[in-house]
């Protein structure tokens, strides 16, 4: 299957926020999206299923966390919340050389992802689980040089899902859409009593598709075991 999306449209944007993307990770692109909008007719997926808004709403969106950090070769990276793998596959597509972690706790989407991965090539490692149990798992609590959430949840309760996967030193990286500036000012407090601080903020304008800001904040020393709470207590009681 070829030629589902413009790969030429992918590799422009992607390069005006200083990605390059090779011939194999646009076709690998390209099998992806094609994927993506099969399998959205049997589990939902995304709203998003027009070739062009796939390249850029999920595509060129995804891969703009490499223009906003530097993310070294080999780094161990967990995306949180990834759905139907966004950012994460995506970043795994354009830089193969990522050791991925992809966390959900809904089967079926990891299911998708396990056929795209076969059919492009690639590998990661699929996560079945909640977050806030994961994160309390040896294997997984401060195991991570980065943690990835795009539209997961409100910075302040996101911080604390993700900031107990990341090693001390290592970056969680939150991308929003607008009213990122509240968010942040809600969730200082917390992301403090968790062991993070606020590292920089990232905003601009995504062509064609609005205002886009990457918050990443930098994990300052470990998580308290007290941390993360059961979802219903993080929702009812936030760090404030």
């Amino acid at each position: 299957m070829n030629g589902f999306i413009n790969k030429q449209s992918l590799n422009n944007l992607s390069k005006k926020y200083a990605i390059t993307l090779d011939e194999q990770a646009l076709e690998r692109f390209d099998i992806y999206a094609w994927k993506l909008v099969s399998w959205n007719k049997k589990v939902n997926l995304t709203s998003i299923i027009e070739p062009e808004d796939i390249v850029v709403k999920h595509f060129v969106d995804s891969l703009t966390v490499f223009h906003a950090l530097n993310i070294p070769k080999g780094s161990k990276v967990i995306d949180v919340g990834t759905g139907a793998g966004f950012p994460g596959l995506a970043m795994l597509i354009a830089r193969p050389d990522l050791n991925l972690t992809l966390l959900d706790s809904t089967g079926k989407k990891l299911n998708v992802i396990a056929d795209i991965l076969t059919n492009i090539g690639l590998e990661a490692q699929l996560l079945h689980a909640r977050a806030e149990v994961a994160a309390t798992k040896e294997e997984y609590r401060e195991q991570f040089d980065f943690v990835t959430a795009r539209a997961v949840a409100n910075l302040r309760e996101l911080s604390e899902y993700c900031l107990p996967f990341i090693k001390e030193g290592g970056f969680f990286i939150s991308m929003k859409a607008s009213k990122a500036k509240e968010e942040i000012d809600g969730a200082r407090k917390a992301i403090k009593i968790l062991g993070g601080e606020i590292f920089s903020i990232k905003s601009f304008e995504l062509e064609g598709a609005g205002e886009r800001n990457i918050i990443i904040t930098r994990k300052i020393s470990q998580t308290s075991t007290k941390y993360p709470r059961p979802s219903a207590k993080i929702a009812k009681n936030p760090l404030i």
